[in-house]
Order: structure tokens, then C-alpha cells, then sequence
């Protein structure tokens, strides 16, 4: 009886969720192309600002991250700076910008905003701290 239950509680947050994601998911599919094009279009090559603009662009971009190693390696082989790339590719797998809407409906506001600050200024210091450490080992 328990496991019922749950299962029709499961069905009915499903209920809500469903309507929410499609929109998100359309709302990616729109505008990932969009973005994708303009990303080398971007990058100057200053060390703060490509690091910036590179988590920027991830954050907008989400997607799963197989996803990004390619499009990493595309801003790679156009001269993008590795900082840049790490940003991206950080913030692309853990900072979710257009899902915000989705993950703040299950989870609070407050914890959504919270947990996609900090990772996008993580995504930021591992992009540094990544290059700082290529410089010394390399």
C-alpha cells in the first residue's frame, strides 16, 4: 500500500514537471545553436575576461557534458584559450541558468540561486587554478 502510494505521488510531481521541462527543453534546443555559433566570436584573450565570458557561455548553454568536450575541442582548434574552454565546459555541466525556473520550482529559490552562484564562481577558479597549475607542470 505504501509503495502505491509513493508511486502515485511520483506520478502527480511528474504531473507538474512535465509542462515546466518541455518548455525548458525547447528553450535550450532555440537557443543552443544560436549561441554556439558566436562563442569563438567572443573571446579576446584577456585572462579574467575569457574566463568570465567563457563560464557565461556555459551557464547558458547547459547540456550533458559529452556535449561540451566537443564543443570545447571546437573552441580549442579556433584559438580559444584553455581558460576560456575550462570555464565553459565547468560551468556548461554544473550551472544551469535555463533550467533555474525548473530546479527552483522542486527546490527553493533560494537554494537554486545559491547553488548556481557557487558553482559558477567554482567553475571560474577551477578554470584558473587549471591553467596556473598547466603553466607550472607544462
Amino acid at each position: 500500500m505504501k509503495m502505491h502510494k509513493a508511486f502515485l505521488q511520483t506520478l502527480g510531481v511528474f504531473r507538474i514537471a512535465l509542462p515546466i521541462l518541455t518548455g525548458v527543453l525547447l528553450l535550450i534546443n532555440l537557443l543552443d545553436p544560436i549561441l554556439q555559433s558566436r562563442y569563438s566570436q567572443w573571446f579576446t584573450g584577456d585572462y579574467l575576461g575569457d574566463t568570465l565570458i567563457g563560464a557565461m557561455a556555459g551557464s547558458l548553454s547547459f547540456g550533458i557534458p559529452i556535449t561540451s568536450y566537443i564543443a570545447g575541442g571546437e573552441l580549442l582548434a579556433k584559438g580559444v584559450s584553455l581558460l576560456a574552454v575550462t570555464a565553459f565546459i565547468m560551468s556548461w555541466s554544473t550551472v544551469g541558468v535555463v533550467m533555474l525556473p525548473l530546479e527552483a520550482s522542486f527546490l527553493g529559490k533560494r537554494f537554486a540561486l545559491i547553488r548556481n552562484a557557487v558553482n559558477f564562481c567554482f567553475a571560474v577558479l577551477v578554470a584558473i587554478c587549471t591553467d596556473l597549475l598547466l603553466k607550472v607542470v607544462g
